[in-house]
């Protein structure tokens, strides 16, 4: 928890920009988070981040939308791809189609081989994500996608206004006593 604090709030307190600036960071961050893109997330923000920028005209923070993907991870995958899976087959009507999530794992894991490499299971995992199961998680990380960035963007701006305003009645209340004591 104190890395997460570290990594993804103090950032925000410490930020010199807007505070919109700062909560669309939080909102891309969180929209690359909720894909099916785990290993290639801080690489699509960069990517959107450079786009936006030079030919949209529209900035947000990198170091913001990079560290939020972080909320997706090696730990936290599993559990986020299956939510979109099942998220996707429900949106294509594929409601007879739709395992637990002990029988996802399952087919997960049979999917690696003993005794494979590294580079071999990142394809194997690549394979899943983008040709086996790849339609449904991407339809499914639509909703999750949006609902995540918007929530995010709510939370940044709001974060970030509350902590400006408390730490000005905080100087001003210093400043006060300050002033009293002289």
């Amino acid at each position: 928890m104190r890395l997460l604090r570290y990594r993804l709030i103090v950032p925000m307190m410490r930020s010199r920009h807007s505070p919109e600036f700062t909560a669309r960071g939080v909102m891309v961050g969180l929209i690359w988070a909720f894909t099916p893109t785990v290993g290639i997330q801080m690489l699509l923000v960069l990517g959107t981040w450079i786009v936006t920028r030079r030919l949209l005209k529209w900035d947000f923070s990198l170091v913001q939308g990079l560290a939020w993907t972080w909320v997706t991870n090696v730990f936290t995958a599993l559990p986020v791809y299956y939510i979109l899976f099942v998220t996707g087959q429900l949106m294509l009507g594929r409601w007879n189609d739709i395992s637990g999530y002990d029988s996802f794992l399952v087919l997960f894991n049979a999917s690696f081989t003993e005794g494979q490499s590294t580079w071999e299971q990142a394809k194997t995992v690549a394979a899943i994500v983008f040709l086996d199961w790849g339609l449904a998680m991407w339809i499914g990380s639509l909703p999750w996608a949006a609902v995540m960035g918007r929530v995010g963007y709510v939370f940044g701006l709001r974060f970030v206004k509350r902590y400006r305003h408390l730490r000005a009645e905080r100087m001003a209340r210093r400043m006060e006593m300050k002033s009293r004591k002289n």
